[in-house]
């Protein structure tokens, strides 16, 4: 199989106005990704799967990622004049990368016996701006695993064919995989409460007697 910079070259050859990024990945598996625009998310995806090359047929696994608002650091040599002497200092560069969520995806071809290629779409944010494209019209296989994602991160798929929760039931506020997500202190779904649970639903019920 191709290099991940052949295959994105080749993506960008086939898919005008594609915008592809490379995400390198520094645990010991070294298995780098490919970021792909939302907007392009669709027509990447048939791409990846009707080239007779690489002919990527099947989704093994699609997963969701929570990434929340960070700082992040950046070592930067800038030029300083010191004593009328032009002089290269590090500086230490603070920005804010804003929150979003992500959708993973790991292909393979089953009929080339090769991969896999990993493929991430983001979202613009974690509100209201949280929607991606359904790559199920591409891989069948990928229906429950995103309507998982929707589950249990809140990522939205447009033209899926049956976005509902899957896990929990359709009245459940929040997204349990979520890394804000703080769980509730009552456990009235908890069938058979135990330990830590069983405390924390006793500390609820005394204070719902108390007010």
């Amino acid at each position: 199989m191709e290099t991940l910079e052949q295959i994105k070259a080749q993506i960008e050859a086939a898919v005008p106005g594609a915008r592809l990024e490379i995400i390198p990945n520094d645990s010991p598996s070294a298995q780098r990704s490919l970021l792909v625009a939302a907007e392009n998310g669709l027509a990447v995806a048939k791409f990846l799967r009707d080239d007779p090359e690489l002919h990527l047929d099947y989704c093994s696994n699609a997963t969701g990622v929570d990434w929340p608002e960070a700082e992040l650091t950046e070592k930067i040599k800038v030029k300083k004049v010191v004593d009328g002497v032009e002089k290269e200092a590090e500086e230490v560069k603070k920005t804010v990368r804003p929150a979003y969520l992500e959708a993973v995806y790991h292909l393979y071809s089953m009929a080339k016996k090769h991969g896999p290629i990993i493929l991430r779409l983001r979202t613009e944010n974690r509100v209201e701006k949280n929607h991606l494209p359904s790559l199920t019209p591409v891989w069948r296989s990928c229906e429950f695993q995103e309507r998982e994602i929707f589950d249990l991160y809140g990522i939205v798929f447009d033209g899926h064919p049956d976005l509902r929760r899957i896990l929990m039931w359709d009245g459940f506020k929040d997204f349990p995989m979520r890394r804000d997500y703080v769980a509730p202190d009552d456990y009235e779904y908890e069938p058979t409460p135990h330990d830590d649970v069983l405390e924390k639903a006793k500390q609820h019920r005394a204070q719902e007697v108390k007010s």
